[in-house]
């Protein structure tokens, strides 16, 4: 069983850029596919893109294709989610999460088995 340990919310201006980390803890993410997901106050929770570990290939929510992008880096067990030309819509908590590979490329957050605990991002205007 893997856990998740979120970093690098923050506030930041918009158009600025932010990276946010998720880095596993008691495990690897070997055989695994690593999400991020953001909820902003009165909303449900909207996918943002994921990772397979095993081969790097990503996917994105159409709407943030260009300005998003998620790596993962081996040697330390982490994925990233690089946020560029950030807008005030984009302010929310933005999660990681987990789920076995073999479940193919899950955008439902109820299909994500392991979860961190969140990091607030909040973009002024």
């Amino acid at each position: 069983q893997v856990q998740l340990v979120e970093s690098g919310g923050g506030l930041v201006q918009a158009g600025g850029s932010l990276r946010l980390s998720c880095a596993a803890s008691g495990g690897t993410f070997r055989r695994y596919r690593v999400g991020w997901f953001r909820q902003a106050p009165g909303k449900e929770r909207e996918f943002v893109g994921n990772i397979n570990w095993s081969d790097g290939s990503t996917s994105y929510a159409d709407s943030l294709k260009g300005r998003f992008a998620i790596s993962g880096d081996n040697n330390k067990n982490t994925v990233y989610l690089q946020m560029n030309s950030l807008k005030a819509e984009d302010t929310a908590v933005y999660y990681c999460a987990a789920v076995s590979a073999s479940y193919g490329n899950p955008q439902e957050a109820r299909l994500y088995a392991y979860w961190g605990q969140g990091t607030q991002v909040t973009v002024s205007s």
